[in-house]
């Protein structure tokens, strides 16, 4: 009787199984993929569910078959960025791009508005709404300067200006029976990070000024939690391990052994009813992070 053998490639090498590391892997190209723009949140999240559940490389493999390496720079293409840089580490010099903008006005009268995406915000961008309402959204946006001017005039109506986190936001707006929103001035931006600054004039209207990362990063985010949980729940069990062999060594030990035995008994007690308790605090963390992210992506298509 042979044992059997796991399947192989075409090319002769044994099929070997992936380990968390392998698999954690996949899914920082899949992430890198979603920021650049390579894969939309549907395929990225297709891909990172397909990535989690597979067992060997060979399952691994297809799902970053058409995607850069780690590591590896596309071509470069002429006065157009293909990697898109995380903010704080260079990132923001590659998105003040200069020029006119692709986009410098924006008016809502009995409708709406929006400018997001990716987009080139000018140097001032002026926006109009008469019982309506317009969406300014600069978290995917480059810039034409380091600091820009958001002029909204709200008559009955309202704007949205949405930044990204490390830009410095400034309000000089007015309000008559209206207002501006103030609360993210005073937050320091990042180094080399643009200025965005919000003025204008709201009658029976309001400009609101709120700061959110994107879809895709909120979900990285969301990836690094779960991730830290599953390393903290590895932990604890491993502790209420060796609490239980220490019990099972001591208790053919004489009385010492059986005081040592009753000691770990109630160390491993305490160690599973905290674990328990620590269990159901993540599970109202994340029933609320559900709640919460389902509250975003209203907001996102409203």
């Amino acid at each position: 009787m042979t044992d059997e053998l796991p399947d192989e490639h075409p090319d002769g090498l044994p099929e070997l199984r992936a380990s968390d590391a392998d698999r954690e892997q996949v899914a920082e190209v899949l992430r890198d993929a979603v920021a650049e723009g390579r894969l939309d949140m549907e395929e990225f999240e297709e891909r990172l569910e397909a990535t989690y559940k597979a067992r060997t490389y060979k399952e691994l493999a297809p799902i970053t078959r058409d995607l850069p390496a780690p590591g590896v720079t596309p071509p470069p293409v002429p006065t157009v960025s293909m990697v898109k840089q995380p903010a704080g580490a260079g990132g923001w010099a590659g998105r003040i791009v200069g020029g006119d903008g692709s986009s410098r006005w924006g008016v809502a009268v009995l409708g709406g508005f929006e400018r997001k995406g990716r987009w080139t915000m000018p140097k001032r961008f002026n926006s109009f709404a008469f019982w309506g309402g317009g969406v300014i959204d600069l978290r995917e946006a480059n810039f034409a300067d380091g600091e820009v001017v958001v002029n909204c005039v709200a008559i009955m109506g309202g704007m949205s200006v949405i930044v990204p986190p490390g830009v410095e936001v400034l309000v000089r707006g007015i309000g008559v029976m209206g207002g501006f929103d103030h609360r993210e001035e005073g937050v320091q931006g990042d180094p080399g990070a643009p200025r965005v600054v919000v003025t204008g004039f709201a009658f029976w209207g309001g400009v609101g000024v709120e700061r959110k990362v994107t879809k895709a990063e909120r979900l990285r985010q969301k990836e690094e939690r779960r991730l830290e949980k599953l390393e903290r729940k590895a932990a604890r069990q491993e502790e209420l391990e060796e609490s239980r062999r220490r019990a099972l060594e001591g208790s053919g030990s004489g009385d010492l052994g059986h005081r040592d035995s009753l000691d770990d008994a109630r160390s491993i007690h305490r160690a599973a009813m905290e674990q328990h308790r620590e269990l159901m605090r993540e599970h109202r963390e994340a029933r609320r992070e559900e709640r919460r992210d389902r509250r975003d992506d209203r907001r996102d298509r409203d």
